[in-house]
């Protein structure tokens, strides 16, 4: 008995009781799908904060304008519960974050916005629905278009982030930003924004260590997107075992890339036409599957990409390193030409819509140093059939990137320009329809070593095309 006694009186202490749930409807939520709740939410939320306990969205409707996370907060979207955006501009006031971006002049308004903040989460099986066809674009004049276009979230220079399980729909403008963060896990989610104009999926900007898994998403505009406009770099990043569908770029790194890049993997992701018929923006096949871009400085480096299927769009894979030079904001230094450098695709199987062919450009000025492209298979739907062996591609160097820029490329499966360091090695290219062009150009390609190429339905019989700038070893 003394013994028991002794052991109860060690373990008591250690006991630790989590603080309550806040159900939303004591603070006055209404679930009628017209009440605005903002106030009776927020309540809830700084409740949470300080006394520990999650946030809870129950089964309802529930319209709100703009909530500020708090440290410390778990929000909760249960089971058939609906958080709603509200229509009314005047319920997202204008907020600031205290730092310079690309955007800092223009956006201002969200959804769910958390600030300098830890630990937070946003779960459950519910939606957030921003309502995004509220807010029309009433200018194509930029930055004025962006303006008055509320994100479903906006979180800036947190720590400690995690999104998962819940469904995301309809924002006006992106619908997730996160900027400037450390520690950030998207798992699960699932995705469908087709509201407005610039309906991006998601947009990492200026973050480390983050993973994100099990995405199922489809976007008007560009999906899974990486940024880089502020003072940080875009680093340590795992993508993996998502589903993504886009009118633009279902995975895209830029366009702008003020500081880059660096240590990212993505694996395990098939990329499939959108579900959405009308298109605000790009084409209803997808304009790429896969865009890195370097065009506003900064670098790309130590970047692997493996087995991805690209089902559809009109170009698989698009790589290239401009010189547009765009500043993140009107006082920022000139961008110097970045670079790209250090990067591994592997294990892609590409279907196109579209005869212009996959490409990896440079300029002269700035070559794509050290690629690999190995161990993949690109459907090549050809068709082409004027020769186009003395067309000049322009450099376009000041343009803005998009794997349609170039327009039809003198090869149907790959053309290559202004690289050092190239290998491709165990790559098939299956034309579907006779085609005058080979299946590979290398324009002003140095130290380039090309393996195993196997071609499926080519007439032709110099299926590489290697100019006389070039040194490429072949075998």
């Amino acid at each position: 008995m003394k013994l028991i006694k002794i052991f109860l009186l060690t373990i008591i202490p250690f006991t630790y009781v989590h603080g309550a749930d806040h159900n939303i409807t004591s603070f006055g939520a209404k679930a009628d799908g017209v009440t605005v709740s903002t106030e009776a939410i927020q309540k809830a939320i700084d409740e949470s904060s300080a006394k520990g306990g999650r946030v809870i969205i129950p089964t309802g409707d529930f319209v709100t304008g703009t909530l500020f996370l708090k440290d410390n907060t778990t929000l909760v979207i249960e089971k058939n519960a609906r958080l709603l955006g509200s229509k009314k501009l005047s319920d997202y006031p204008k907020t600031t974050v205290g730092f310079r971006f690309f955007g800092d002049t223009w956006v201002y308004q969200s959804l769910i916005i958390a600030h300098n903040v830890n630990n937070i989460t946003i779960e459950g099986e519910g939606t957030i629905d921003g309502q995004g066809e509220a807010f029309p674009v009433t200018t194509k004049v930029k930055p004025d278009r962006y303006r008055d276009r509320p994100y479903l979230f906006w979180i800036a220079d947190c720590k400690n982030i995690t999104v998962k399980n819940i469904e995301l729909r309809s924002s006006a403008m992106w619908l997730q930003s996160y900027i400037r963060c450390e520690k950030l896990r998207i798992d699960g989610i699932r995705v469908f924004n087709h509201a407005n104009k610039n309906n991006d999926l998601m947009d990492i900007d200026g973050c480390k260590d983050v993973v994100i898994t099990n995405v199922v998403g489809d976007a008007d505009d560009d999906g899974i997107t990486f940024k880089s406009t502020t003072d940080r770099i875009s680093e340590n990043i795992v993508v993996s075992n998502c589903i993504l569908s886009s009118h633009c770029n279902a995975i895209k790194f830029g366009t702008e890339s003020t500081t880059g890049f660096r240590n990212i993997t993505i694996t395990n992701c098939v990329i499939r036409k959108s579900a959405a018929e009308e298109v605000k923006t790009g084409l209803p096949e997808g304009i790429c599957g896969i865009a890195l871009e370097i065009v506003d400085g900064g670098i790309m480096e130590n970047i692997n990409i493996s087995n991805i299927v690209v089902d559809g769009p009109y170009v698989p894979l698009f790589v290239r390193l401009g010189n547009r030079a765009r500043k993140h904001y009107d006082e920022a230094p000139q961008p110097p030409i970045g670079s790209i450098s250090n990067v591994n695709i592997s294990g892609i199987t590409g279907y196109a819509s579209s005869p212009i062919g996959c490409s990896i450009t440079g300029i002269s000025e700035g070559k794509v140093e050290g690629i690999s492209l190995s161990n993949s298979r690109f459907v090549c739907p050809g068709g082409i059939t004027k020769n186009m062996d003395n067309v000049v591609i322009k450099e376009l160097e000041e343009l803005y990137p998009e794997s349609t820029m170039f327009g039809t490329l003198p090869s149907y499966g790959l053309y290559v320009r202004h690289v050092n360091e190239i290998n491709l090695d165990n790559i098939v290219f299956d034309l579907k329809s006779p085609d005058s062009r080979p299946a590979i150009v290398c324009d002003d390609v140095t130290d380039g070593n090309i393996r195993n190429i196997t071609t499926i339905g080519a007439k032709k019989k110099n299926e590489i095309r290697i100019l006389d700038n070039s040194t490429v070893e072949l075998k």
